[in-house]
């Protein structure tokens, strides 16, 4: 390849994303709602004890609006969705326990690692980046957990996220909003 044909692949293409209809970003605002509210309210208003596990990551956020906003995309698919997450839990967790506190090196390797075992397991999800990338940051009860963060607050956390997804996209009369669009 040529150094212009190299450079102008950088240009893109000129295509502009459409506004979503109204009631359909009522229905991403009540999933992306009781999907975070479902995963957080087990802690913080039932007064569980912590060792309870469920809690929030912020990569969770990035799922959300995969599942409540881009139903139909590859990457908001169930099994993509867990097992992305679940494969970037497992990645970081080995990662942090590998190079302990050198961050910015577990946190390399995690995320690169992460990144190429989706894709071989067919599990591409790209908030899992961050899933891994969190295992290897902290904070330290994240440390606490080792391999139960991938079950909890990791895997629970996105079934029940993957619950509401199938509730309330399944809402739509448009056949062609339905969730998931393939179990596999």
């Amino acid at each position: 390849m040529d150094v212009g044909t190299y450079f102008r692949r950088m240009r893109g293409v000129s295509r502009p994303l459409s506004r979503a209809r109204p009631l359909e970003m009522l229905r991403a605002w009540v999933g992306g709602l009781l999907g975070i509210l479902l995963v957080s309210v087990p802690v913080h208003y039932l007064h569980l004890p912590t060792s309870a596990n469920l809690f929030l990551i912020g990569s969770f956020g990035a799922t959300a609006v995969l599942l409540y906003a881009a139903p139909r995309s590859d990457l908001a698919q169930p099994r993509n969705v867990a097992g992305g997450h679940v494969v970037g839990a497992l990645v970081g967790v080995t990662a942090h326990h590998v190079f302990g506190t050198h961050v910015e090196i577990g946190g390399a390797v995690a995320v690169a690692t992460a990144i190429v075992a989706m894709q071989a397991t067919v599990t591409l999800h790209p908030p899992a980046g961050a899933t891994a990338l969190i295992a290897v940051l902290g904070p330290k009860k994240i440390y606490d957990l080792g391999y139960r963060y991938v079950v909890t607050p990791v895997l629970v956390s996105v079934t029940l996220m993957i619950v509401v997804a199938v509730v309330v996209n399944n809402l739509s009369p448009d056949e062609h909003h339905h969730y998931p669009v393939t179990w596999r």
